[in-house]
């Protein structure tokens, strides 16, 4: 990865990174269009949001108790998004969090899961996603104390990159309908018992492209064993290496390498899609996040044929 440009954001980030002990993916940006994710402060503020619905109105965390269990797909009580994104394979999509605390240092991962052939995943079964992985950062430096003790990981990064973190999407993936789940582990308390916090965030993409890859992929209840290491550990006892926790990267992506850090400004809000329909959604629906009633325009997708 482009170590020193990262780098050298972070004595930008040390005095102006938030404290807030939570959060939560507030929205993508692709292309400088954004697309809201789901707001637990205001649950019924979009409900067209590609942000799938949670129960986690604390802006909290799963811990291992949860790691077998439906809360560690895309957190606790999720629901599917009403709507979707279009992204082109290839393309970078920035993601943005509601901030991110220092003391919390850990791993920031990114997987796909395909909904099904020509299926939409407004109404896919979370059970049934099979996740594969496409990116993954962990500690990039235990002796560095730049950013506070435990050493230097993807979270300081992600905090310097203005809390957002840059995913994107593998040129030779099949194109369809997937659900883009990105995460970060704070490993700030893992010495204790349960004390790994997992933030695992999913959000509706339709990605076009001519690739033909789909990997198999994990179950969600399946990506990340209680007991593993990687997960009870003190991040504070000098450590020099670390494993980060569930499957591999998928092959023809190479591991711990992301694209050079940004944050551009988005200049709108981009049009999001309901089910196989080529034309976007006109306004905001009426109704909550869990119940819609949605008007199309005739309007064509600019890459969907």
């Amino acid at each position: 990865m482009h170590r020193r440009s990262c780098l050298g954001l972070l004595a930008l980030a040390c005095s102006t990174s938030p404290g807030a002990a939570h959060s939560y993916v507030s929205n993508i940006n692709v292309d400088r269009l954004m697309y809201d994710g789901f707001h637990p402060p205001t649950p019924d503020s979009n409900p067209l949001a590609i942000g799938w619905y949670t129960t986690a109105f604390d802006q909290g965390y799963v811990n291992q108790t949860g790691f077998t269990t439906e809360e560690i797909i895309c957190h606790r009580g999720s629901r599917n998004a009403n709507a979707h994104a279009l992204v082109q394979a290839g393309d970078r999509i920035h993601v943005q969090w509601n901030g991110w605390p220092i003391s919390h240092k850990g791993p920031v991962m990114d997987y796909l899961a395909s909904c099904g052939e020509n299926q939409p995943c407004e109404k896919v079964d979370k059970n049934d996603l099979r996740f594969f992985k496409i990116s993954e950062l962990g500690l990039l430096d235990g002796a560095n104390t730049t950013m506070g003790p435990g050493g230097l990981w993807a979270t300081d990064l992600l905090i310097a990159n203005n809390n957002s973190w840059i995913v994107e999407i593998p040129t030779q993936i099949k194109p369809g309908f997937y659900v883009l789940r990105t995460e970060i582990i704070a490993l700030h308390n893992a010495s204790n018992a349960i004390g790994s916090q997992n933030y695992p965030q999913c959000l509706n993409i339709r990605i076009a492209g001519s690739g033909t890859f789909l990997p198999n992929g994990t179950l969600g209840k399946e990506l990340y064993d209680p007991d593993e290491p990687s997960v009870h550990l003190d991040i504070y006892d000098g450590m020099s290496t670390y494993k980060i926790p569930g499957p591999t990267v998928v092959s023809g992506v190479k591991a711990g390498t992301i694209p050079p850090l940004s944050h551009p400004l988005p200049t709108g809000p981009g049009a999001t899609y309901v089910g196989t329909a080529t034309t976007p959604v006109n306004a905001r629906a009426t109704g909550t996040a869990s119940g819609s009633t949605i008007t199309a325009i005739k309007t064509p997708s600019p890459f969907i044929r």
